[in-house]
């Protein structure tokens, strides 16, 4: 009985855990992210493949070459190795890691790249960039800038330009596309389309120190026509961004949620082309 209980409770502690889990990784809301989510449950699937086939041929091998009442005097009978089978458990793995190789290939190149089926439509840029511990995204099209917070048109695809003030960080909005790095004098380049209209978490996946926990920011998806009219309403309302106000920014510590008129890319541009590897990094020394 006690075995019977230990196992119940086992069963329970862990159907427990998955429920309180937030897969949201596993509930995309673009084509990018669905492509991701796709090659994870391709490889949850292959690797329950293999566990239940291993598991199974463990347990029918206890069973059937368990100890028996034999004699004392008993020999078995010696065995060759069967090159039928060793051609086999040698050809089986590597026909999977090529499966998920190609997989994982395929899926790679399609991410790097504008989502199929709008290559025909002009990426929103935005250039994000990390400092401790917060976020500074800059729209140069509409020329203003958020801090901690992104707003974003449904149906048009987004291209992340990425880097960092500080110490390596990785932007992550899971329902949209995987994380990818933002470090100090280069950028990285980070593709996602949104097609259903929502809030979306947002995060620093790498550590890069004490603050970095609280690292978060919220991606909210919106018609093309509230993402214009909230352009038109910044434009209106916000402070302008000023150098003195941005070297305010880099310095360490939280700030909530702010917007401004212009962008840092007018007084501080990005490390890229003529201004990469410039050691943006002494801003925050």
């Amino acid at each position: 009985m006690k075995k019977k209980w230990i196992v119940l409770g086992l069963v329970i502690t862990i159907v427990t855990m998955l429920t309180g889990c937030d897969l949201k990784v596993l509930d995309p809301k673009g084509p990018v992210a669905e492509n991701q989510a796709n090659v994870i449950k391709i490889s949850m699937w292959t690797m329950a493949f293999i566990v239940i086939t291993v598991v199974s041929l463990y347990i029918f091998m206890l069973t059937k070459y368990r100890a028996s009442k034999a004699t004392k005097d008993y020999k078995p009978p010696h065995i060759e190795g069967s090159k039928v089978l060793e051609t086999i458990w040698i050809i089986i793995p590597i026909l999977i890691v090529a499966f998920l190789s190609v997989v994982t290939i395929k899926s790679t190149s399609e991410v790097e790249a504008t989502p199929k089926g709008y290559e025909d439509q002009e990426p929103l840029i935005i250039y994000a960039a990390s400092s401790n511990w917060k976020w500074h995204f800059s729209y140069p099209e509409q020329n203003i800038e958020t801090v901690n917070y992104v707003n974003i048109p449904v149906n048009r695809p987004i291209e992340f330009r990425l880097y960092s003030y500080g110490p390596i960080t990785s932007l992550w909005i899971p329902q949209l596309a995987g994380q990818k790095y933002a470090m100090s004098d280069m950028v990285n380049t980070l593709h996602l389309l949104a097609d259903t209209p929502g809030s979306y978490f947002g995060r620093n996946a790498n550590f890069s120190g004490a603050g970095f926990a609280e690292m978060e920011f919220e991606t909210l998806a919106m018609p093309q026509k509230d993402f214009d009219s909230w352009v038109t309403d910044v434009k209106q309302t916000a402070d302008n961004l000023t150098e003195k106000d941005f070297n305010g920014l880099l310095k360490d510590g939280h700030v909530g949620r702010k917007t401004y008129n212009g962008t840092h890319l007018t007084f501080l541009p990005a490390p890229e082309g003529e201004h990469a590897g410039h050691h943006h990094m002494k801003m925050n020394e």
